[in-house]
């Protein structure tokens, strides 16, 4: 399957999981700017999907990635950092969104953070219990960031 027919728009998305789910498979879902790719990004990927069969991965559109990080974010445009979180041999579907919350958008068995988060600290906490969703810290250490190969680049001689 390419990369771009695993970038899917909501109704899609919603079909393709209830069909995997009467199928008993279990689904896990991430979400980030993956502004630009990096290692700690995969390392977050690469363990989320192992806490589930499907993994599917919510994009902050463009405009969320502003509210979250500043002007100049994002670096990529929404459409291509979906396509490249697609291209991850880690991840079954891909979606942006823009919502401030992603467990509602599809009601996972598992919601997966980075270890930038605690179970304490996640965002969507209190709505993942209320609705039954586990929550998962994945990946390695918080050693790598978007912002700190920014700050490389801007360096460059």
């Amino acid at each position: 399957m390419s990369a771009a027919s695993k970038v899917v728009g909501r109704d899609e998305l919603v079909r393709r999981v209830v069909e995997a789910r009467a199928r008993g498979t279990t689904v896990a879902l991430a979400n980030g700017l993956f502004d630009l790719l990096h290692v700690g990004h995969l390392r977050y990927l690469e363990a989320a999907a192992e806490e589930a069969d499907l993994l599917v991965v919510a994009v902050n559109a463009d405009a969320s990635a502003r509210a979250l990080k500043g002007a100049g974010r994002p670096v990529v445009p929404e459409a291509e950092r979906a396509e490249l979180v697609a291209g991850l041999a880690c991840v079954d579907l891909v979606t942006v969104f823009s919502e401030r919350d992603v467990v509602p958008l599809l009601r996972p068995d598992v919601h997966c953070k980075g270890t930038d988060y605690t179970a304490e600290t996640v965002p969507e906490r209190d709505e993942a219990r209320a609705l039954g969703v586990r929550v998962a810290i994945t990946g390695d250490p918080k050693d790598h960031a978007t912002r700190d190969m920014i700050g490389k680049i801007r360096n460059l001689p």
